[in-house]
Formats: structure tokens, sequence, C-alpha cells
């Protein structure tokens, strides 16, 4: 009696052993599959500066309510911009490096200028 009782309780334990390693050799195995490939690229690249988020104040927009328009962006200076108004008109904003007294940066209105080739 006692010699079935060892035998049984064996061949559950060995047969819980070799399901938990064959999982365990599973999961090894996709995450050894699942690697990026040693010539890909990472999204950012290892010593690339990252964007910090400035916040822009859109000049001379204003929101429903009357406030001045502040528009989060890590875009560079330079980049143009579209903002749809409250009336459902759109203007082109122009981000740009110039510091603003209340610590955002300025984003100059350049929908008011004529094109270059207009004239």
């Amino acid at each position: 009696m006692l010699t079935d009782v060892l035998t049984g309780w064996t061949a559950e334990t060995l047969g819980g052993l070799t399901l938990l390693a064959g999982a365990a050799a599973w999961g090894w195995l996709g995450r050894r599959r699942n690697q990026a490939e040693p010539g890909a690229a990472p999204a950012i690249a290892a010593g690339a500066a990252v964007r910090p988020v400035r916040i822009y104040t859109l000049l001379g927009a204003r929101a429903a309510d009357g406030q001045p328009v502040h528009l989060p962006s890590s875009r560079p200076a330079g980049i143009r911009v579209t903002w749809t108004g409250p009336a459902g008109k759109t203007e082109q904003f122009e981000l740009t490096d110039a510091a603003l007294p209340d610590g955002t940066y300025a984003a100059e209105r350049v929908s008011a200028y004529p094109e270059r080739g207009a004239l």
C-alpha cells in the first residue's frame, strides 16, 4: 500500500515538473523570438535628444471665452501649425523660439500676411 502511494505521488510530481519545465522553455523561446533584430534601429536612438514639450501662445488668437490660446507642442521652431478658431475660421501660426514673460513661447500668425507670390 505504501508503495502505491509513493509511486503515484512520484508520477504526479514528475509530470508537474515536466509541464513546468516545458512552460518555462516555451516562454524563453517566445521572448527570444520577439527581441529586436541586431541591426534594427530603436525608436529613439541612444544619445539622441528628445524635444521637450513647449507651451506656445498663439499671438492675436482668442478662445471663445476671450482667453489667449495656448498650444502644447514638441515640434521645433519654424514649423507652421493650423488652428481653427471659435468661429470656424482657420489660421496658420509659425512656432518661434521667442520666450514670453509668462514662460510660454510665441507662435506668430502668418495667415495675416500675403503669400510671397501674391504681390
